[in-house]
Order: C-alpha cells, then structure tokens, then sequence
C-alpha cells in the first residue's frame, strides 16, 4: 500500500487474483475496481485457493482481503481508492468452490466485522459502501433472496437477464467469452458479434446492472472491443498488460472519455 495512488481507475478485473505476487494489493496499485478470490470452507475457515488440493491454512479470505481492505477503508477516510466516488465501490468477487450453502453462510459471517465498509441490503433497500462483495461460483440465490439484511450479492447469469431477481440482489452479469462468442481478437472483430456484444451489453446496462466476460482472449484487439461496447469489468490474468492498455487508452481519449467510461454503470470461473 505504499505505491503511489493511480491517477485514473480502471474497469479492469483480477481474475484468479490471489495468484499474484502480491494478492489484492497488485490491483489496488494499479488502480483495479474489482478482484476476484476463489474459497473453500475447510474446517470452518475459509481458504483461498483455485482447488481444493492448493489451500494452506495461512492464505484466508479474512488475511488476503477483507481486512487488508479494511485497513485501507480506514486510511484513506472511507474509500479503497484515492477519489473514488461514492456510487462505485470496489468489487470482491468471492468464488465459492465448496458446498453453496455452508461456505456462504460462513462468508456472510466472515463479513460482518466489516460491515461497515460494505455496500449491503437490509429489507430490500441498498445501502452505500466502498467495497460490493458479489458472490460467484456456488450461489446460494434462494438463501440469499430471504435475507433481510445481505452483506453480499449475486453474480448473475444471462439467462438471469429474463428473470425477475432486483438489482439489489444482482447487481452483475457474468458470462464465459465462448457462451457468446467465437472471436479470438485475431483480426477484424465479424460484425455479427460486434452487435451480439453490444447487444448483450446495453440490455444489461438497461437493466441497470454490471457486465464481465470470463475466459476473454488476452489481446489488445479484445480488449478495445470490450472497451468500446461498454464493458465494466475487463477480465484479466495480466495484470500490467492490461493496466498499460487501459492508461494508453485513457490518454488517447483524453480525461472526459475516461470519466465517461468508469460511471456508465451503476455501481473464476
């Protein structure tokens, strides 16, 4: 945390985060607004890791993020980010790997000594935070659906774009690049997926939820599509390729192009 601060945040996703060098705090340095840790609940803790043969008892959800990003809530008065606006929180994408029910369960308690810094739900009505918690992978969606007070939300489906479940259960759409398209970002995007993408995109945005594609490419060509169509999270396991594409877009376009970009949306696979 003693990088200095990034000048501009970026729609950009840590996919399998905690694989990095530095888990969380890569992101956060390169101005990131989400980031993704997959868990098992092994013996009532919860352990990060992609499979279960992977976990170590030092590597928790709690060391890794929820009380680094604590730290920096406190710090910085508040935020996660220098200047982050209130309306957009810092996603943590929490993956359940094992059995839906209990290791959520132990997630929404894991959450409640930070509650608030959370962007939550009591009786239906959202509540501001710094940081959304979007649980991903095993989803307990009924469960989470009769909570009066939710500390946490749903990462959605595109079939779920047909369902009636409010923004203030599943506030994002997640969905593999390959249930959609075919396109490597190996020449000129085919227009056909061009209007698919952009389709998708502004019927999730008319629905006033967040977007991500999983399993994206890792191209330049993919990313600007991605980019131009409105896409808010940009999922990526390279961290500083993807950071030095964003920030050289962000100076061709000039500031007002960025700012545009980065409020579009309300706020492992």
């Amino acid at each position: 945390m003693d990088a200095a601060p990034p000048a501009v945040l970026l729609p950009a996703h840590a996919h399998n985060d905690y694989e990095h060098r530095r888990p969380l705090l890569d992101a956060l340095d390169r101005g990131f607004m989400s980031v993704e840790a997959d868990v098992h609940l092994v013996d009532g803790r919860l352990l990060v890791a992609h499979d279960r043969e992977d976990v170590t008892p030092d590597r928790t959800l709690q060391g890794l993020y929820l009380e680094p990003l604590h730290q920096r809530w406190r710090s910085l008065g508040g935020r996660i980010h220098p200047g982050q606006p209130v309306d957009r929180p810092f996603m943590l994408l929490v993956d359940i790997k094992s059995a839906a029910r209990p290791t959520y369960e132990a997630v929404h308690a894991a959450l409640e000594p930070y509650a608030a810094m959370l962007a939550h739900v009591v009786d239906g009505r959202r509540r501001a935070g710094a940081v959304e918690v979007v649980i991903s992978g095993g989803r307990p969606v009924d469960l989470m659906r009769s909570q009066s007070r939710r500390l946490a939300f749903v990462d959605g489906r595109l079939p779920d774009l047909d369902g009636g479940d409010p923004v203030d259960l599943m506030p994002l759409i997640s969905a593999s690049w390959w249930d959609a398209f075919f396109w490597w970002g190996d020449g000129p995007m085919p227009e056909g997926q061009r209007r698919r993408l952009r389709e998708i995109v502004d019927r999730t945005h008319a629905a006033g939820r967040r977007v991500r594609f999983w399993a994206t490419p890792e191209r330049e060509e993919l990313w600007a599509e991605l980019l131009d169509a409105g896409v808010d999270h940009l999922n990526t396991d390279r961290l500083e390729q993807l950071e030095a594409f964003l920030r050289a877009r962000t100076v061709a376009d000039g500031p007002g192009a960025a700012a545009s970009r980065e409020t579009a949306a309300p706020v492992d696979r």
